[in-house]
């Protein structure tokens, strides 16, 4: 077994692996961005190590430093997480072929096939695989947008190559949204995942999201642990994940799990991954393979009681999986929700802020994945996550009561999230009765619900002004050849406390957050009386569509923020004549910043 294993992740997901490595006593090393020196991941590990600036691009995403920061810890693996480069090919390869090193995954060579779209439609067609009709190679033009269309009909699903979780994914309605849609796909692509290559899908109308988990060893073993069903979404971003599926007839369910298993054999699999499938009228269509661990593993653990990410370790160490496929029990019933910084009310639009009070759920059935503790801050760079929460039943029944419970408990103040959708969802005869598919939540679902539930459940307030008494903080950081050290100091009325240095675990105490100051940066004058479009959420300007003079209508897109990994159309609000433009392509921008001004 491995003695030090680096995860080249932040957040939730990064604490998960580390827990894992600690129930098996490998010492763990985090990495962080300048934006992530005080994260509670790097809080939890340890040893942690800077490797670039906030932008993940020049941080999280950058393989040659993550790999530097492995080899400057004495790391004997690497493990990637979800995201970022967890479904990278060439980093994998790099891991692979630096000495020393293990990678904690499948092969790069398996993630290459399976993980970009293409080539694993083409492997899961060798093997009698149900597949979507679709492109099997890269599409570069809107004119092969077009001819897929007038082949196959709209809509059309445009989708990343290295993408998953909706990132990535564009809709393409009419031959007149394939140009600008391909485009924000391959932005997207780019963006997230490094890789701008996307190919087509003909979109299925209602379907059910469902996926299965595999794990396999290097002995041949490979091994299909049930399915999750993913189907309530928005925007193609999962929400609410249950396993198992309360849809699937046992012939179904026992076919989809052999599909899976059979699929990815054919491609020699080794490691964790999921098999993920589009279901209609009873059929179910290969979607795509995730070659690593998924956000809402959880919901598999829970109901097999099988450790997934101690499993990855395991294989990846060489070992042979210790149970057959016959032992696999699927007993009861979870759900995972994901607690995201985000306003259900204004179309889920990201927010940021402090955590002023944070006070997970407790109690029977109830688990909570996290890294983020009271008085943390949520700041933009990345995605809004703030926790996951997983509740167990014997049913599903008893899964939604004690998840309604659950919910209520759970206290967040200082910026809002999407807790009282969640609430609203148990409440919904739709979803309670699994009726649901993935277009439920876009198109048929009636969101002046929402409003009422923010109303109801969400906090007093969303600003992250403390009630507390004034306090007065002085954090000092060094890093030495990268590594990071740090010293707290704290009065709050009192004698200052001294923080442990982040070389030893950072567990027993937690350093407060760094308040930021700011600075008196020049703003742009608005002139007139003109209506102002300003921003919801703090991001950067991918697109503007609209100069000084032109004539928009209510609706009209005037240009396109990208804020967490997601692309935001800012739209007139009411039509006229745009007098100014505050802001150009790639500025970065604050919540309330005045983006244009309409006469």
């Amino acid at each position: 077994m491995f003695e030090k294993v680096l995860v080249a992740n932040r957040g939730e997901i990064a604490v998960r692996v580390m827990r894992a490595c600690e129930d098996l006593g490998i010492d763990t090393v985090a990495v962080y961005s300048d934006a992530d020196k005080h994260a509670g991941h790097v809080r939890y590990a340890d040893e942690a190590y800077n490797v670039g600036p906030a932008r993940a691009a020049d941080s999280y995403l950058d393989q040659e430093a993550i790999v530097d920061a492995a080899l400057q810890a004495g790391a004997d693996a690497i493990h990637p997480g979800y995201g970022f480069l967890a479904e990278n090919a060439d980093f994998a390869a790099l891991v692979e072929e630096t000495e020393g090193v293990t990678w904690v995954g499948p092969a790069s060579e398996s993630m290459e096939t399976l993980g970009e779209k293409t080539k694993a439609r083409k492997v899961m067609d060798a093997a009698d695989v149900p597949i979507v009709p679709g492109t099997t190679d890269p599409v570069e033009t809107a004119e092969e947008v077009r001819a897929f269309g007038e082949e196959h009909g709209y809509p059309i699903a445009i989708k990343a190559e290295g993408g998953g979780g909706g990132r990535g994914m564009k809709i393409v309605e009419s031959e007149e949204e394939a140009e600008d849609q391909l485009a924000s796909a391959k932005r997207e692509g780019e963006a997230y995942f490094d890789n701008d290559s996307v190919y087509l899908e003909r979109y299925l109308e209602d379907p059910k999201h469902i996926e299965v988990q595999i794990i396999a060893d290097e002995h041949g073993n490979v091994r299909h642990l049930g399915e999750r069903d993913c189907s309530l979404q928005r925007r193609h971003q999962k929400v609410i994940e249950e396993g198992p599926s309360p849809t699937l007839s046992d012939d179904v369910r026992a076919d989809i799990g052999e599909a899976a298993r059979r699929g990815v054999g054919e491609a020699d699999y080794v490691n964790a991954g999921t098999v993920e499938f589009l279901v209609s009228e009873g059929q179910f269509y290969f979607l795509e393979v995730n070659t690593r661990i998924q956000v809402e593993h959880t919901v598999t653990e829970e109901i097999t009681g099988i450790d997934i990410v101690k499993h990855q370790l395991r294989v990846a160490a060489g070992e042979e999986l210790d149970f057959s496929q016959d032992e696999v029990a699927i007993e009861g019933h979870a759900m995972e929700f994901r607690i995201n910084a985000e306003n259900a009310s204004k179309s889920f639009a990201p927010a940021t802020g402090t955590l002023d009070v944070y006070d997970p759920p407790g109690g029977i059935g109830v688990r909570m994945d996290d890294a983020l503790r009271q008085g943390d801050e949520i700041n933009g760079e990345y995605d809004s996550m703030i926790a996951k929460l997983v509740v167990y039943g014997k049913n599903r029944e008893e899964c939604i009561a004690r998840s309604k419970r659950a919910l209520a408990e759970f206290e967040i103040d200082g910026l809002v999230t999407v807790i009282p959708f969640h609430r609203l969802m148990l409440e919904d005869e739709t979803f309670v009765d699994g009726e649901h598919t993935t277009k439920y939540l876009d198109e048929d679902f009636d969101k002046s619900r929402l409003v009422d539930a923010q109303e109801q459940w969400g906090p007093e307030h969303d600003s992250s002004e403390s009630e507390e008494e004034e306090r007065v903080e002085r954090e000092f950081t060094v890093e030495v050849n990268g590594k990071r050290f740090d010293v707290s100091l704290e009065d709050v009325g009192g004698a200052a406390l001294a923080a442990p240095a982040s070389g030893s675990s950072g567990r027993a105490e937690r350093p407060e957050s760094a308040q930021s100051s700011g600075s008196e940066a020049e703003t742009p004058v608005v002139e007139g009386d003109g209506e102002t479009v300003e921003a919801d959420m703090q991001g950067t300007i991918l697109s503007v569509d609209v100069a000084a003079g032109d004539e928009v209508a209510a609706g009209d897109v005037l240009l396109v923020l990208e804020a967490m990994k997601m692309e935001n159309d800012v739209v007139a609000s009411h039509g006229g004549t745009v007098s100014q433009v505050l802001v150009s392509e790639g500025e970065s921008v604050d919540m309330g910043d005045v983006l244009v001004v309409i006469e």
